[in-house]
């Protein structure tokens, strides 16, 4: 474990003294060469120092090489422009570091302050390299959701070392019985996902984010929160068959609620993060079921979560960057334009509403059959949920390719090969992971 950290340190002085590209070639080949460590089982393996991975940690820490890694392809106009790109890469290193710090950490300390320390570097990206001065705003939202709900966590992590004498995963066990324990430890994690009414800083910092932060927002920080949930909820086991289901019917109400907003929005990056939202809501529900399927399902929805989102976000950035707006009404007609981007729009649209065969479809699948056996009555928002995610997908789809274009443009330029590269390596995993799910149930 300690390798690959010793190869990240390593990559800081290629950011200055090599070229923008050579960065992302280094960044693919240590992708590639994580995929040797791959982990079969529940059991912490690689263990060194204070670090080790299981199946669910590899899965995090893979995605978020294979996230950091498209992020340098998709921000090509920062290095065109010479916008601060070595800082930038500097930038992505850092966030890399403590991502893979945090996913594999076996103490809850060291989890709690890596999980602290990677807001840094998203801050960083959202306020220097965000398109609107409502950045700064955003960057607020996103520091002050957080802490507000982490220095609680902080505080109930010391109750946690005086009931079980360790903070190592090892040794937490269900024994804790109080429900003010319970919230203040999984409260950050609620904020983090996001849950409805604590996910205000999600759309927000969205908006406002390049299409770099967007990618590592979607992609990576939401499965922090279910990261950390799956990790701890062992702790409340008793407590949870209780009071879990307040937190699976909010979800789910929220989850509705959410998808119906999606339908008012005119601004695609909006509508894309609300979606998020709406999908985060049914993987906090199968985490909160704490059974073997809903555990399972929820680790396969958020890795196809994770590249489909960021796809989208991508899609939606090389739509601005010809068109300089993210409006709908803007947006309209692009399959006139840019027939061969329509594929893309049409593949990565359809795996956001669980077409077949992506893996959005396995993971929701496998999560109804959890929610459902947790309480039938939870079946009618799941129905109604999965329903408006292919309305508001479809809408999508339907507004930005069909229909007249806008009379207003002046000058268009067709895709790259970058950008179809791009795009086909967000969609190409998420199709093909679901040809070796199994291993995404092999971690409970």
């Amino acid at each position: 474990m300690m390798s690959f950290i010793f190869v990240l340190i390593s990559m800081i002085p290629l950011c200055f003294y090599s070229s923008f590209w050579f960065n992302q070639l280094v960044w693919f080949l240590v992708s590639f060469f994580f995929i040797f460590n791959f982990v079969f089982s529940n059991m912490f393996s690689m263990i060194s120092g204070e670090l080790g991975i299981d199946l669910l940690s590899y899965c995090l820490i893979l995605l978020s090489f294979w996230i950091c890694s498209l992020m340098i392809i998709a921000s090509e106009k920062i290095y065109f422009y010479r916008n601060w790109s070595k800082v930038f890469l500097l930038v992505i290193l850092f966030l890399m570091l403590s991502l893979y710090l945090t996913f594999s950490s076996l103490n809850l300390f060291v989890f709690y302050i890596f999980f602290e320390v990677s807001l840094i570097p998203t801050l960083i990206l959202i306020v220097g390299w965000g398109y609107q001065p409502e950045r700064l705003q955003a960057g607020l939202y996103l520091i002050f959701y957080t802490l507000l709900a982490s220095l609680p966590m902080m505080i109930s992590l010391f109750f946690c070392y005086s009931h079980f004498c360790s903070m190592h995963y090892f040794f937490l066990w269900e024994g804790i019985n109080s429900l003010m324990i319970y919230l203040l430890i999984n409260f950050v994690f609620f904020v983090k996902i996001p849950m409805f009414f604590v996910h205000l800083w999600l759309p927000k910092a969205h908006v406002e984010a390049p299409v770099s932060g967007s990618m590592i927002l979607a992609g990576i920080m939401l499965k922090l929160g279910g990261y950390g949930m799956m990790r701890l909820m062992v702790m409340f086991t008793l407590l949870g068959v209780k009071i879990n289901l307040f937190f699976i019917s909010l979800s789910l109400v929220g989850g509705f609620y959410v998808s119906l907003v999606c339908l008012r929005q005119s601004d695609m990056k909006s509508l894309i993060a609300y979606s998020s939202v709406s999908h985060m809501g049914l993987v906090l529900s199968g985490i909160m079921t704490l059974n073997f399927w809903g555990l399972g399902g929820s680790l396969a929805m958020m890795i196809a979560h994770g590249l489909c989102s960021s796809g989208l976000f991508c899609l939606a950035n090389i739509s601005y960057e010809r068109l300089m707006s993210r409006s709908l009404y803007i947006n309209k007609g692009l399959i006139n334009l840019m027939p061969s981007l329509s594929l893309f729009w049409f593949l990565l649209v359809s795996s956001n509403m669980a077409a077949p065969p992506s893996l959005n479809l396995l993971g929701e699948i496998i999560l109804i059959n959890s929610i459902v056996s947790f309480s039938s009555l939870n079946m009618f928002f799941l129905m109604l949920i999965s329903f408006f995610g292919a309305v508001y997908s479809l809408f999508l789809y339907s507004y930005s390719q069909h229909g007249f274009y806008y009379s207003g443009y002046y000058s268009f330029f067709s895709c790259s090969i970058r950008e179809y590269l791009l795009l086909m390596l967000h969609w190409l995993p998420l199709n093909l992971l679901v040809l070796s799910s199994d291993f995404m149930v092999l971690w409970v």
